[in-house]
């Protein structure tokens, strides 16, 4: 199955925080979108791999994504290392997006610039033939996507671009609630995280509100790149 956009999470919630409207908004212009979690989000201070497993199929069918895997990496302790970099090959052959959505480049979860890295570095590699990939016994064609941009996640780094998602936030909302077990819950029991504040859930709404705001629009969501953003001419740009 060939996909527009292929979106990469080093934790299942990773994407939803990090792009959610961007995706719903694609979906709604009917791109083909899925999503690739690198671990299960096992190490998590709240809930479960298992629990996580369950709310990302929910974030996913809120999203309208047409599949969503989980690689199962080790949480925490895997690397950006050539049987690692194979297993990502292998889903941007599979798949053939045009587009990859990662982690940002630089966050306060030493995870989120690994998996930015392990994600970037595959899509590289990928374009090339001469690297071998075998998926149910049949070897895969080589596939390099035309972009790979980063997401925005805890650190507040400077977007190379912004997109309008005034429509879509609450949706993103939404897909960002379904990982309960991670989010505010004043009768939790278990231990306080830095994500477990109401105050960062109602972070997540004000960053695309204050992005939105520096472009003239209610809602925006921003990323970085890798190299200079191209456009035809000037009236691209709104």
């Amino acid at each position: 199955m060939k996909l527009d956009i292929l979106a990469f999470g080093t934790h299942p919630d990773d994407v939803e925080l990090g792009c959610a409207a961007t995706i719903a908004k694609e979906i709604s212009l009917r791109k083909k979108v899925g999503i690739i979690d690198l671990t299960r989000g096992e190490l998590g201070t709240r809930g479960s791999a298992e629990i996580r497993d369950k709310e990302a199929k929910t974030a996913a069918k809120i999203l309208g994504v047409v599949v969503r895997e989980n690689l199962a990496f080790a949480d925490g302790f895997f690397v950006n290392d050539k049987p690692h970099q194979l297993e990502v090959i292998k889903m941007i052959r599979k798949y053939q997006p045009d587009i990859v959505l990662c982690n940002a480049i630089d966050d306060r979860h030493i995870d989120h610039g690994k998996g930015s890295s392990l994600v970037s570095d595959a899509c590289f590699l990928s374009g090339l033939r001469k690297i071998e990939t075998w998926v149910s016994g049949k070897p895969q064609e080589a596939w390099r996507p035309k972009h790979v941009y980063h997401y925005i996640q805890w650190n507040n780094l400077k977007p190379d671009f912004v997109i309008d998602v005034s429509n879509f936030i609450n949706i993103k909302m939404e897909a960002v609630k379904a990982y309960s077990s991670q989010l505010y819950d004043p009768n939790s029991k278990e231990p306080v995280s830095p994500i477990t504040s109401k105050n960062f859930l109602e972070s997540i709404a004000y960053r695309a509100k204050d992005l939105g705001r520096l472009i003239g629009v209610e809602h925006a969501e921003g990323f970085t790149v890798e190299r200079y953003v191209a456009v035809n001419k000037l009236d691209d740009l709104i």
